[in-house]
């Protein structure tokens, strides 16, 4: 077999994203986790595995009508709940790691962000109504590093299959495709698998 992409290749994110904006709130709801860390669950639909519990300083949430066929993986949201005298303002910021679907919720979130929508000491009333009504709009992800994380994916198989993860994209992009540069130095188009995992074609 030839025209494998070597995991040393130069990686190219392809201009052909979607710049959007901050919008208007959108009214939905809201739930979270009920592992026993509050964690959710390390096999997410993105395909971020463990660095998916740590992603945007370990806010996430899962997504349903915001999946968007796994392009939304990695995008961010600022929620704010909507009980009187329960919920702070500014509301939280969260990251998109997996799929999740609940009462009609948009968001499944981990424990702690869902505390995070709440005033200093309500959090623990917040919890446990489970599911409360919340208003959301797309916010720019802010991480500290202004480079793409990529991660290597457990499934790939040096060197007959090279397998990545995009994490921490700052901004509101959606990266629609990767290249890479194989060894026979031509640029390779990338194929998603699933959520954020890319994948290297091979060829006979």
């Amino acid at each position: 077999m030839k025209g494998f992409c070597f995991i040393a290749s130069l990686l190219l994110l392809l201009p052909a994203a979607s710049f959007s904006k901050p919008t208007d709130f959108v009214p939905s709801r809201a739930t979270h986790y009920t592992t026993p860390d509050g964690k959710g669950t390390p096999s997410g639909a993105c395909g971020y595995g463990e660095s998916g519990k740590d992603m945007n300083y370990a806010k996430v949430t899962g997504v349903s009508n915001l999946w968007y066929g796994g392009t939304g993986c990695g995008a961010c949201y600022q929620v704010k709940c909507t009980m009187y005298p329960y919920c702070k303002k500014e509301g939280v910021t969260v990251a998109v790691t997996d799929y999740g679907q609940g009462d009609r919720t948009d968001f499944v979130m981990n424990k702690a962000a869902f505390a995070q929508m709440a005033r200093p000491g309500a959090s623990g009333r917040l919890i446990s109504y489970g599911t409360v009504d919340v208003t959301y709009r797309r916010v720019p992800c802010r991480y500290a590093s202004p480079n793409v994380r990529i991660k290597i994916h457990e499934n790939s198989r040096y060197p007959d299959y090279l397998s990545l993860v995009l994490l921490n994209v700052n901004g509101v992009n959606d990266v629609k495709a990767i290249e890479v540069k194989g060894y026979q130095g031509g640029w390779v188009r990338m194929r998603n698998a699933y959520g954020a995992v890319t994948t290297c074609p091979s060829s006979s």
